[in-house]
């Protein structure tokens, strides 16, 4: 088991920046891959960035490649998601998640997370 909080939402102008940050408590944090997910009023959640369990290999969606970027220390039991060049469309909940094992939807799948936070709120006006 791993219990996850995310801190560092809010609200932020267009073009702005905001690092979110998600605390992980429980099982040893590095056994897990880790992942980004957001969810706007309507619609999916849908995956933002994840980061393998070594932070070897990191994923992006198309979305937000090149404005985002997600790190962990395994050492602080923390990943974060530094977030740049912010647009109205990034406006939603986001959610940490933690894969425990790989199932076979890959890294960018919901179901293929274990564990889930409680979702820091983003907004970001125009």
């Amino acid at each position: 088991q791993v219990q996850l909080v995310e801190s560092g939402g809010g609200l932020v102008q267009a073009g702005g920046s905001l690092r979110l940050s998600c605390a992980a408590s429980g099982r040893t944090f590095s056994t897990f891959d880790m992942g980004w997910f957001r969810q706007a009023p309507g619609k999916e959640r849908e995956f933002v960035a994840a980061i393998s369990r070594s932070g070897g290999a990191r994923y992006y969606a198309e979305s937000v490649k090149g404005r985002v970027a997600i790190s962990r220390d395994n050492a602080k039991n923390t990943v974060n998601l530094q977030m740049n060049s912010l647009k109205a469309d990034d406006t939603a909940v986001y959610y940490c998640a933690a894969r425990s094992s790989y199932v076979g939807n890959g890294f960018a799948s919901k179901y293929e997370y274990d564990y889930w936070g409680q979702g820091t709120q983003v907004t970001v006006s125009s």
